[in-house]
């Protein structure tokens, strides 16, 4: 009897470590899940607009720029990554079974999806502008949105997707809608400064409750029904009196716009957060403020209480906090996103990746083939608009903006700063670069100028003047004996500097002055052979005879402002980003277009052929670095032309 009970305990060992062994063999790393087609991994995982717990507390449903990220609310482990909005996911809530997820966004849709399997069940149409919030009914029939639409409420039937009726009486964009929890009532909360209270059943007015001073930007009811919280774009906090509509307190401790309230399970704390980077707790009875739990450094969107009230989720731009309902203690960070990625580099090798991110002036080094984030490098008190690399691949420089205006140097082993080569003068412009033989740094000025700088000594070695706005981008010739440099404000005023500049780098004589951009060049790169340069900050993009000085021919297609061009490492193609979200390759010889990719959701702000020519990286605004894996197939000549933009200027 021993002997089998023994062998049963071990029969089940041995199933239960071949089961978690199968689950982790299964598992997804986050940078696969929910790839486009061609893409090999995704680096970074967008922006937070609103994070929402699943009745059961076990997994946590995240709105980010680039589609719904599903954790799990113990670990953090991402689950998947639901997509299908064509923009931002604005807003998101779980059913109260937890098997259906509704989503709004910015592409004037509402999303059904199944929280089991990710798939979606419908889709509801019928706005004409972004849909900010949604809120599913108690009973789990009726969904209520919000949106910049038509100033109303809609409610819809969550089981056939029909519009159940409109509620109007607001008179300015709805920024947030909840339920009571009988069901019967409708809060919503508005730009024209007021909640208004619906009956769930007629749709009519039950009264609008006056008192902010500025926009409504979100609302809740307790678990009781009796009170109702509102966050304001005034900094402050109102609880009312659900059944008269009567002010019970203001709470005023936040310096910032409320962007989110929530009632905790037993009703008697109140969570806020805030433009102000933190999240406040507060006694719904008293309206004293009870905890100020700081750590995010960025605006905090979204709160969520846990459903058994011992745990506060706090989603800011960039990353999703834990925190102790009681104490108010961090708890721990539960996932990073990512802000806008400025600019992408691959390492001499193709091993190694480095991108710049907004909001925290970070720079991060990923490992290419895997997707793994190496190293985070602070230190640069303003947002890192470039990083590239040494040619040997060991070290690579950062320059920071304007308000900071330095250039660093950074050991690409270790992510140790080696030293600070100095500032540039009248602040950071938007670019620098090693020259080819490693000798030489060149730098973009806001004020102009390009200072160049010794890399073995770190030592200036001259400065070239010549531009009247700040310097956009500059590019070293193959054979490190020319520069270019774009210049200009931007694209809106067609009376900025808007040249090229070519330059003789050991004289700096100033060889070429290219003319016939009609916007700020932000973008220049030098063709493998030096014979050619591509800019780009039109719509259009120019080739030029580097050694003439003149423009050979245009490429046409982008709808905006192209921010980013290169060539790849044999000359043949050339990739193109810009403002319109799209990147589009080219045939670097004849100026045909090969291909088109526009899985990114916001503007293209750098694009990077690996060295070996076999993966392309672009970095976007939507927080995300996509990697595409370039097949032969993809470098051929369409067999049908594409369909290319009508230039737009902006």
């Amino acid at each position: 009897m021993k002997t089998k009970l023994f062998l049963s305990l071990m029969l089940l060992i041995i199933s239960m470590f071949m089961c978690v062994a199968h689950t982790v063999a299964e598992y997804e790393p986050y940078t696969q899940l929910s790839l486009p087609e061609g893409a090999k991994a995704r680096l970074g995982k967008g922006s937070i607009n609103e994070i929402a717990y699943s009745s059961d507390g076990t997994r946590l449903a995240v709105a980010s720029n680039i589609g719904i990220w599903m954790y799990d609310a113990g670990s953090g482990e991402e689950l998947a990554l639901l997509t299908g909005h064509t923009d931002d996911v604005r807003s998101v809530a779980f059913s109260p079974d937890g098997n259906t997820l509704v989503s709004g966004s910015r592409d004037d849709t509402v999303r059904l999806w199944d929280a089991n399997t990710g798939d979606t069940i419908r889709t509801l149409t019928g706005y004409r502008g972004d849909v900010n919030s949604v809120a599913f009914s108690p009973d789990g029939n009726t969904i209520a949105s919000g949106s910049y639409d038509d100033d109303t409420v809609r409610l819809w039937d969550a089981n056939t997707g029909d519009t159940i009726r409109t509620l109007t009486g607001h008179t300015n964009w709805v920024n947030s809608v909840a339920f009571s929890p009988d069901g019967n009532t409708i809060a919503s909360g508005s730009w024209d400064d007021t909640v208004r209270l619906w009956d769930a059943s007629t749709g009519d007015t039950i009264r609008t409750l006056t008192g902010h001073t500025d926009d409504v930007k979100s609302v809740a009811f307790s678990p009781d029904g009796k009170t109702i919280a509102s966050g304001s774009r005034d900094d402050t906090v109102r609880l009312w009196y659900a059944e008269t509509g009567e002010h019970l307190h203001t709470l005023t401790e936040h310096t910032d716009e409320v962007n989110s309230v929530a009632f905790s399970p037993d009703g008697k704390t109140i969570a806020s957060g805030s433009e102000d980077e933190t999240v406040r707790l507060w006694d719904v009875s008293t309206g004293d403020a009870i905890h100020k739990l700081s750590g995010h450094t960025y605006r905090v969107n979204s709160i969520a209480f846990s459903p058994d009230g011992t745990a506060i989720a706090s989603g800011s731009w960039r990353e999703i906090r834990l925190w102790d309902a009681a104490t108010g203690a961090s708890l721990h960070t539960l996932a990073r996103h990512t802000g806008a990625v400025y600019s992408v580099v691959f390492s001499p090798d193709g091993k190694m990746l480095v991108s710049e991110s907004s909001g925290d002036n970070t720079i991060s080094l990923w490992a290419a083939s895997t997707g793994e984030l190496l190293h985070t490098l602070t230190g640069n008190s303003d947002s890192v608009s470039s990083a590239p690399f040494s040619p040997d691949g060991k070290t690579f420089i950062s320059t920071s903006g304007a308000a900071d205006g330095s250039i660093r140097l950074w050991d690409a082993g270790t992510g140790e700063l080696l030293y600070k080569l100095g500032n540039i003068s009248g602040g950071g412009g938007g670019s620098a670069v090693f020259s080819p033989d490693g000798k030489t740094i060149a730098a973009g000025g806001s004020d102009g100028s390009i200072p160049l700088w010794s890399v073995e000594t770190g030592e200036p070695l001259d400065t070239l003047n010549g531009h009247t706005d700040s310097v956009n981008s500059v590019s070293f010739s193959p054979d490190s004996k020319t520069l270019a440099s774009g210049s200009g404000d931007g694209w809106k005023d067609p009376w900025d500097d808007n040249t090229i500049c070519l330059w003789d780098v050991g004289t700096g004589e100033l060889l070429h002055t290219l003319t016939e951009h009609w916007f700020g060049v932000t973008s220049v790169s030098f063709s493998p052979d030096g014979k050619t340069l591509a800019s780009g900050g039109d719509a259009d993009i120019y080739l030029w005879d580097v050694a003439k000085g003149v423009r050979l021919r245009t490429l046409s297609g982008h709808r905006y402002a192209v921010l980013s061009v290169s060539f790849s490492a044999e000359g043949k193609v050339l990739a193109s980003g810009g403002v319109g979200e799209t990147i589009r390759l080219w045939d670097a010889e004849t100026g045909e277009p090969l291909r088109t990719l526009t899985e990114h959701r916001g503007w293209i702000n750098s694009v990077a052929f690996s060295p070996d020519g076999s993966l392309l990286a672009s970095s976007s605004s939507d927080g995300t670095i996509l990697l595409w894996t370039l097949t032969p197939e993809m470098l051929e000549p369409p067999t049908t032309p594409l369909a290319l933009d009508k230039p737009l200027l902006l």
